[in-house]
């Protein structure tokens, strides 16, 4: 006969469920939300695909992007960060063509300018990049519309320009009142 364990024999594991739940529980309100720092400007977060890949010179291999931001402001300062993080496949047929493993470029900044005009923002500010366009303090903007799957972000960093549609996530852009 199998030994039940002490949890399963005094049914202390419901019990001791109920009380993580109930801890876990009274913890959540005192965790502040990032609005608390200020008024969001935009945020979101998801994957895109660029547009034509890497174009026709690179022989239009699909790049996806894994995208996040956020932007505030508070006292008249935009705050905010930027990520994107773009990868090719292992190889443009065969096998590897599928498998979006190898790091095209990566980018993180922090936003310092925000212009909304309805439900777009244009967001602004330095990153460091690797990669593709490699280099520290460098410029960027990405132009986002709030919207879900299907919606548009243009990001240019120095002389490169990236045309992406969301296929994942979500993208909020809160008007100016």
């Amino acid at each position: 006969m199998a030994r039940k364990s002490f949890f399963e024999s005094s049914g202390l594991r419901t019990a001791s469920l109920l009380g993580l739940g109930l801890v876990i529980t009274s913890f959540a309100p005192s965790v502040r939300a990032h609005d608390a720092q200020g008024t969001v400007i935009a945020r979101g977060a998801g994957t895109t695909i660029i547009e034509g890949g890497t174009g026709s010179t690179g022989g239009f291999i699909p790049v996806f992007t894994t995208l996040a931001f956020h932007a505030e402001e508070d006292s008249g300062t935009v705050t905010g960060d930027f990520e994107c993080f773009a990868r090719v496949p292992e190889s443009g047929t065969g096998s590897g063509s599928a498998a979006f493993t190898v790091n095209a470029m990566y980018v993180t900044g922090r936003i310092t300018g925000a212009v909304v005009n309805g439900d777009t923002a244009t967001l602004t500010g330095t990153a460091t990049i690797t990669g593709l366009g490699a280099g520290s303090n460098v410029p960027f903007a990405i132009v986002v519309h709030g919207g879900g799957s299907g919606t548009t972000a243009v990001l240019t960093t120095g002389a490169l320009v990236f045309h992406e549609i969301l296929v994942e996530g979500s993208i909020e852009v809160r008007r100016k009142d």
